[in-house]
Protein backbone atom coordinates (compact mmCIF):
# COMPACT_ATOMS: atom_id res chain seq x y z
CA UNK A 1 0.00 0.00 0.00
CA UNK A 2 1.53 3.43 -1.19
CA UNK A 3 1.27 6.44 1.79
CA UNK A 4 0.75 9.64 0.35
CA UNK A 5 2.61 12.35 2.92
CA UNK A 6 -0.18 13.28 5.04
CA UNK A 7 -0.46 10.00 5.93
CA UNK A 8 3.73 9.33 6.07
CA UNK A 9 3.78 12.73 8.37
CA UNK A 10 0.61 11.25 11.03
CA UNK A 11 2.52 7.98 11.21
CA UNK A 12 5.72 9.70 12.51
CA UNK A 13 3.74 11.68 14.85
CA UNK A 14 2.00 8.92 16.18
CA UNK A 15 5.31 7.35 16.98
CA UNK A 16 7.22 10.23 18.75
CA UNK A 17 3.57 10.58 20.57
CA UNK A 18 4.61 7.69 22.01
CA UNK A 19 7.92 7.69 23.27
CA UNK A 20 9.78 8.13 26.23
CA UNK A 21 9.80 11.63 27.69
CA UNK A 22 9.15 12.94 31.31
CA UNK A 23 5.40 13.89 31.46
CA UNK A 24 5.91 16.64 34.04
CA UNK A 25 8.49 18.51 31.60
CA UNK A 26 6.28 17.36 28.37
CA UNK A 27 2.59 18.70 30.43
CA UNK A 28 4.41 22.11 31.12
CA UNK A 29 5.98 22.71 27.76
CA UNK A 30 2.52 21.98 26.51
CA UNK A 31 0.42 24.26 28.63
CA UNK A 32 2.75 26.85 27.40
CA UNK A 33 2.98 26.08 24.15
CA UNK A 34 -0.87 26.60 23.88
CA UNK A 35 -0.24 30.41 24.71
CA UNK A 36 1.02 32.65 22.18
CA UNK A 37 2.57 34.88 24.75
CA UNK A 38 4.11 32.48 26.90
CA UNK A 39 7.68 33.40 27.77
CA UNK A 40 9.03 30.44 25.80
CA UNK A 41 11.70 30.32 23.01
CA UNK A 42 10.40 28.28 20.16
CA UNK A 43 10.79 28.01 16.37
CA UNK A 44 7.64 26.85 15.03
CA UNK A 45 7.31 25.59 10.93
CA UNK A 46 4.07 25.41 10.25
CA UNK A 47 3.10 23.86 6.65
CA UNK A 48 -0.15 24.17 4.98
CA UNK A 49 -1.03 22.49 1.88
CA UNK A 50 -4.64 23.25 0.44
CA UNK A 51 -6.32 21.46 -3.04
CA UNK A 52 -8.56 22.21 -5.65
CA UNK A 53 -8.98 25.93 -5.35
CA UNK A 54 -10.96 27.76 -7.51
CA UNK A 55 -11.68 28.00 -11.01
CA UNK A 56 -8.72 25.71 -11.92
CA UNK A 57 -8.48 23.51 -9.08
CA UNK A 58 -5.14 24.86 -7.65
CA UNK A 59 -2.77 24.02 -5.38
CA UNK A 60 -0.93 26.04 -2.98
CA UNK A 61 1.96 25.08 0.29
CA UNK A 62 2.67 27.63 2.77
CA UNK A 63 5.29 27.19 5.02
CA UNK A 64 4.88 29.51 7.76
CA UNK A 65 8.16 30.45 9.79
CA UNK A 66 7.04 31.72 13.18
CA UNK A 67 9.84 32.50 15.72
CA UNK A 68 8.53 33.42 19.04
CA UNK A 69 11.06 35.45 21.03
CA UNK A 70 10.14 37.08 25.34
CA UNK A 71 11.93 39.67 26.21
CA UNK A 72 12.05 40.96 29.82
CA UNK A 73 11.64 44.50 29.92
CA UNK A 74 11.10 45.17 33.49
CA UNK A 75 10.65 43.37 36.96
CA UNK A 76 6.37 42.85 35.75
CA UNK A 77 6.39 42.79 31.92
CA UNK A 78 7.32 40.88 29.44
CA UNK A 79 7.62 41.87 25.42
CA UNK A 80 6.89 38.59 23.30
CA UNK A 81 8.09 39.28 19.86
CA UNK A 82 6.25 37.27 16.87
CA UNK A 83 7.16 36.79 13.21
CA UNK A 84 5.27 35.19 10.41
CA UNK A 85 6.56 34.91 7.60
CA UNK A 86 4.92 32.96 4.07
CA UNK A 87 6.93 30.67 2.32
CA UNK A 88 4.39 30.06 -0.67
CA UNK A 89 4.44 27.79 -3.28
CA UNK A 90 1.09 27.91 -5.93
CA UNK A 91 0.03 26.25 -8.59
CA UNK A 92 -2.97 26.67 -11.44
CA UNK A 93 -3.80 29.55 -9.04
CA UNK A 94 -4.00 32.62 -11.33
CA UNK A 95 -4.24 30.56 -14.12
CA UNK A 96 -4.45 27.37 -15.70
CA UNK A 97 -0.70 25.67 -16.03
CA UNK A 98 0.74 28.87 -14.18
CA UNK A 99 2.94 28.65 -10.99
CA UNK A 100 4.48 31.06 -8.37
CA UNK A 101 6.74 30.42 -5.21
CA UNK A 102 8.82 32.69 -3.45
CA UNK A 103 8.08 34.79 0.41
CA UNK A 104 4.90 36.29 1.34
CA UNK A 105 4.46 39.34 3.50
CA UNK A 106 5.76 38.90 7.22
CA UNK A 107 3.54 40.16 9.80
CA UNK A 108 5.94 41.16 13.60
CA UNK A 109 4.13 41.44 16.26
CA UNK A 110 4.94 42.47 20.03
CA UNK A 111 2.86 41.77 23.08
CA UNK A 112 3.27 43.46 26.38
CA UNK A 113 2.06 41.53 29.17
CA UNK A 114 2.20 41.27 32.58
CA UNK A 115 4.55 38.48 33.87
CA UNK A 116 2.13 37.60 36.94
CA UNK A 117 -0.98 37.52 35.50
CA UNK A 118 -3.07 35.01 37.02
CA UNK A 119 -6.92 34.82 36.33
CA UNK A 120 -6.54 36.06 32.61
CA UNK A 121 -3.35 35.97 30.41
CA UNK A 122 -3.75 38.89 28.30
CA UNK A 123 -1.12 41.10 26.01
CA UNK A 124 -1.75 44.04 23.38
CA UNK A 125 1.01 46.07 21.27
CA UNK A 126 2.01 47.09 18.02
CA UNK A 127 1.93 44.68 14.77
CA UNK A 128 4.23 45.37 11.40
CA UNK A 129 3.05 43.78 7.89
CA UNK A 130 6.12 44.27 6.22
CA UNK A 131 6.54 44.03 1.91
CA UNK A 132 9.40 41.59 1.93
CA UNK A 133 7.10 39.17 -0.76
CA UNK A 134 9.61 37.99 -3.85
CA UNK A 135 6.63 37.56 -6.50
CA UNK A 136 3.68 40.22 -7.54
CA UNK A 137 1.11 37.96 -6.74
CA UNK A 138 2.45 37.31 -3.04
CA UNK A 139 3.28 40.55 -1.94
CA UNK A 140 0.20 43.37 -0.92
CA UNK A 141 3.90 46.28 -1.75
CA UNK A 142 2.71 47.79 1.61
CA UNK A 143 3.87 48.92 4.48
CA UNK A 144 0.98 48.24 7.20
CA UNK A 145 0.66 48.80 11.03
CA UNK A 146 -2.29 48.20 13.40
CA UNK A 147 -2.55 46.98 16.69
CA UNK A 148 -2.63 43.36 17.45
CA UNK A 149 -4.45 41.82 21.98
CA UNK A 150 -4.53 38.18 22.90
CA UNK A 151 -6.05 36.96 25.88
CA UNK A 152 -6.76 33.84 27.16
CA UNK A 153 -7.48 31.70 30.30
CA UNK A 154 -6.12 28.41 31.38
CA UNK A 155 -7.49 25.64 33.87
CA UNK A 156 -7.17 22.03 33.98
CA UNK A 157 -5.80 21.50 31.10
CA UNK A 158 -7.94 23.51 28.86
CA UNK A 159 -6.93 26.65 27.10
CA UNK A 160 -9.19 29.23 25.40
CA UNK A 161 -8.85 32.16 24.28
CA UNK A 162 -8.22 34.27 21.17
CA UNK A 163 -5.37 36.60 19.04
CA UNK A 164 -6.34 39.30 17.24
CA UNK A 165 -4.80 42.31 14.73
CA UNK A 166 -6.15 45.06 12.36
CA UNK A 167 -3.36 46.68 9.64
CA UNK A 168 -3.12 49.45 7.80
CA UNK A 169 -0.98 50.15 4.99
CA UNK A 170 1.00 53.43 5.37
CA UNK A 171 3.04 53.50 2.90
CA UNK A 172 4.40 51.73 -0.41
CA UNK A 173 3.39 51.11 -3.96
CA UNK A 174 1.06 53.83 -5.30
CA UNK A 175 -0.79 51.70 -7.51
CA UNK A 176 -1.47 48.86 -4.95
CA UNK A 177 -4.82 48.60 -3.70
CA UNK A 178 -4.65 50.23 0.00
CA UNK A 179 -4.76 47.77 2.63
CA UNK A 180 -7.21 47.28 5.84
CA UNK A 181 -7.33 43.46 7.06
CA UNK A 182 -8.69 42.20 10.01
CA UNK A 183 -7.16 38.85 11.17
CA UNK A 184 -9.41 37.04 14.31
CA UNK A 185 -7.94 33.70 15.72
CA UNK A 186 -10.08 32.05 18.74
CA UNK A 187 -8.76 28.82 19.93
CA UNK A 188 -9.63 25.90 22.01
CA UNK A 189 -6.67 23.15 23.41
CA UNK A 190 -7.27 20.47 25.65
CA UNK A 191 -3.70 18.86 27.39
CA UNK A 192 -2.96 15.85 28.79
CA UNK A 193 -0.64 15.34 31.84
CA UNK A 194 1.53 13.21 28.96
CA UNK A 195 1.75 16.58 26.95
CA UNK A 196 -0.53 15.22 24.05
CA UNK A 197 -2.97 17.71 23.19
CA UNK A 198 -6.38 18.09 21.13
CA UNK A 199 -7.80 21.27 19.72
CA UNK A 200 -8.33 23.66 17.23
CA UNK A 201 -8.75 27.53 16.19
CA UNK A 202 -10.61 29.26 13.73
CA UNK A 203 -8.86 31.79 11.39
CA UNK A 204 -11.14 34.96 10.19
CA UNK A 205 -9.55 37.11 7.98
CA UNK A 206 -11.39 40.05 6.57
CA UNK A 207 -10.65 42.53 3.88
CA UNK A 208 -12.41 45.89 4.47
CA UNK A 209 -11.57 47.35 1.21
CA UNK A 210 -12.46 44.40 -1.05
CA UNK A 211 -14.96 43.14 1.38
CA UNK A 212 -14.03 40.05 1.42
CA UNK A 213 -14.06 37.33 4.00
CA UNK A 214 -11.86 33.83 4.50
CA UNK A 215 -12.17 31.31 7.25
CA UNK A 216 -10.28 28.37 7.79
CA UNK A 217 -11.31 25.69 10.78
CA UNK A 218 -7.98 24.02 11.74
CA UNK A 219 -8.85 20.99 14.50
CA UNK A 220 -5.19 19.32 15.35
CA UNK A 221 -3.71 16.49 17.75
CA UNK A 222 -0.34 17.38 19.03
CA UNK A 223 2.45 15.93 21.34
CA UNK A 224 5.77 16.85 23.18
CA UNK A 225 9.06 14.66 23.15
CA UNK A 226 12.84 15.25 23.08
CA UNK A 227 14.69 14.31 20.02
CA UNK A 228 18.20 13.84 21.85
CA UNK A 229 18.20 16.83 24.02
CA UNK A 230 15.72 19.06 21.53
CA UNK A 231 12.54 19.35 22.91
CA UNK A 232 10.08 19.19 20.11
CA UNK A 233 6.32 19.55 19.45
CA UNK A 234 4.36 18.37 16.60
CA UNK A 235 1.01 18.58 15.69
CA UNK A 236 -1.34 17.96 12.40
CA UNK A 237 -4.79 17.81 11.31
CA UNK A 238 -7.46 18.87 8.61
CA UNK A 239 -8.23 21.99 7.01
CA UNK A 240 -11.33 23.49 6.00
CA UNK A 241 -12.32 26.25 3.87
CA UNK A 242 -15.42 27.62 5.33
CA UNK A 243 -15.24 30.83 3.66
CA UNK A 244 -13.62 32.18 0.77
CA UNK A 245 -13.93 35.28 -1.94
CA UNK A 246 -15.35 34.10 -5.20
CA UNK A 247 -13.33 31.43 -6.99
CA UNK A 248 -10.35 31.32 -3.99
CA UNK A 249 -12.19 28.62 -1.96
CA UNK A 250 -10.18 25.24 -1.43
CA UNK A 251 -11.87 21.84 -1.30
CA UNK A 252 -9.69 20.92 0.98
CA UNK A 253 -6.45 20.43 3.06
CA UNK A 254 -3.78 19.44 5.91
CA UNK A 255 -1.46 21.25 8.49
CA UNK A 256 1.43 19.93 10.14
CA UNK A 257 3.45 21.73 12.75
CA UNK A 258 7.02 21.25 14.07
CA UNK A 259 8.03 23.32 16.94
CA UNK A 260 11.53 23.70 18.42
CA UNK A 261 11.61 24.50 21.71
CA UNK A 262 14.38 26.02 23.89
CA UNK A 263 13.00 26.43 27.57
CA UNK A 264 14.98 27.88 30.58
Amino acid sequence: MKLNRPTWLLFIFLWISFSAYSQDDAAELAKKLANPIASLVSIPFQNNTDYGIGTYRGTRNTLNFQPVIPISIGKNVNMITRVVLPIVTQYNITGEGQKQSGLGDAVLSAFFSPKNSEKLTWGVGPALLLPVGTNDFLTTKKFGMGPTAVALKQSNGWTIGALANQLWSVAGDADRPEVSQLFVQPFLIYNWSSGAGLGGNLEWTQNWISDQTTLWLNPTVSGVTALGSQKIQFAVGPRLNLAAPAGGKADWGWRAVVVLLFPK
